[in-house]
């Protein structure tokens, strides 16, 4: 697996090429910076950050491009050239058809020195071990590219397992949802609670409603019901 790590931002924006496979010794084919004066137009700058990112995909062809995610920082500023950079890789990526992956500076971080708040040093020191460099790579923006990329080679199968999985469940419970065309069910005849399934007010077993216009006998009233006898005296 050859992953190019996208470190964003308009000043300076780090990359770096890791190649290998998770559980087995990584190795880097290639990091640097790709910079744009802070005094040029926007416009500019960003054209600039395309052909810089567009060179290293043309020179190391990697099979998958990883980003840092974008989180919410006080200074609007900073997020929002960080934010540009960062479209600016998953265009250029996606233009190649090539497959993107986000991770949070969180994730690098935990899974290259094993706590999600390690420093930049920790994570250069990591990165130098980690690929057996000779000295940290400079600026702490190249670092972090190839850490994004040391990252995603050993996250990847996990996530991809994950994926699979979810799409599996989805296909059966697709699957199992599915009827024949125009067939439906019937509905069940709902039934009043506490009723016996005759009609109210209607006595017989049958349960079939009276005829239009037909009403129901009356009942006696309580004064024509026989007369109960109490020690002999009639009530």
């Amino acid at each position: 697996m050859r992953v190019l790590g996208v470190d964003p931002g308009l000043t300076r924006c780090g990359v770096g090429v890791v190649e290998g496979v998770a559980g087995r010794p990584l190795t880097m084919l290639g990091v640097g910076v790709v910079r744009t004066p802070s005094d040029a137009e926007l416009g500019d700058r960003l054209v600039a950050v395309e052909r810089g990112i567009e060179a290293w995909l043309d020179e190391y062809s990697p099979g998958y491009v990883a980003v840092e995610r974008v989180f919410a920082q006080h200074n609007v500023r900073t997020v929002m050239g960080t934010a540009q950079a960062s479209a600016i890789a998953m265009l250029c990526a996606a233009r190649r058809g090539i497959p993107v992956a986000l991770h949070t500076p969180s994730e690098v971080k935990a899974a290259v020195t094993g706590s999600g708040r390690a420093e930049k040093a920790q994570v250069g020191a990591m990165v130098t071990r980690l690929l057996r460099l000779d000295a940290p790579p400079k600026p702490a923006d190249a670092a972090d590219a190839l850490a994004l990329a040391i990252c995603h080679i050993w996250r990847a199968p996990a996530q991809n397992r994950l994926q699979q999985a979810v799409a599996a469940h989805r296909t059966s419970g697709a699957s199992g949802a599915a009827r024949a065309p125009g067939v439906s069910r019937t509905p069940r005849a709902s039934r009043t609670p506490g009723s016996s399934g005759t009609t109210p007010g209607v006595t017989g077993t049958s349960g079939t409603a009276p005829e239009p216009g037909a009403s129901a006998a009356p009942r006696t009233s309580g004064a024509s019901r026989a007369p109960r006898t109490l020690k002999g005296r009639t009530a």
